[in-house]
């Protein structure tokens, strides 16, 4: 095999500068399969270990590989304001049972610009009961800005918690207008 293909066999990353901070994004040759937020060097180390031992070999660093380029590009022009939906194939091998379930229905079912409750998206799904669950999923959700979690918020109004930290939410929420600018 050549050296390509074993780079998709592992999988691949690049980091993207932003507004919120780099993000690192991986790929494998089903679709994207992380992003992580604040990727400074160490997390960055932290985040590709994790992968290599979830993928069963490291994924290489290759942001100009066809795999990932596509998903650069949609995500920084999200970010700056040009793009409201992501056409990216997903790889969910990362998630699985419940959490994999919610995920998919925010990821179709809650459009930019709009917000939906943990216990609104439980229903959804059916399990009206699990909307501390479905806190769980999005704490667990390996695809975070394509997979809109920053979207779910309390149902009594509160913004809720966000695994890339309140700041970003905010900044994400803002971003589609569902909240004003942040002051500071």
């Amino acid at each position: 095999m050549d050296s390509h293909g074993q780079v998709e066999q592992r999988g691949v990353w690049g980091v993207v500068d932003s507004d919120i901070g780099p993000l690192l994004l991986a790929a494998t040759r089903e679709g994207l399969v992380s992003v992580v937020f604040h990727a400074t060097d160490a997390v960055r180390d932290r985040a590709v270990e994790r992968l290599a031992s979830r993928l069963g070999a490291e994924p290489v660093e290759a942001p100009g590989s066809p795999l990932l380029a596509d998903a650069i590009r949609q995500v920084a022009a999200y970010l700056a304001g040009g793009r409201r939906d992501f056409d990216l194939p997903l790889d969910w091998s990362l998630t699985s049972g419940f959490n994999r379930e919610v995920l998919r229905e925010l990821a179709s079912g809650v459009p930019y610009g709009t917000v939906v409750g943990y216990g609104d998206l439980a229903r959804r799904v059916g399990q009206p009961g699990a909307a501390q669950a479905v806190g769980m999923a999005m704490g667990a959700n390996p695809l975070p800005v394509v997979v809109p979690c920053h979207r779910v918020v309390e149902s009594g109004g509160g913004i809720g918690g966000f695994g890339g930290g309140m700041e970003t939410k905010r900044k994400l929420l803002a971003l589609e207008g569902v909240l004003p600018e942040p002051l500071f």
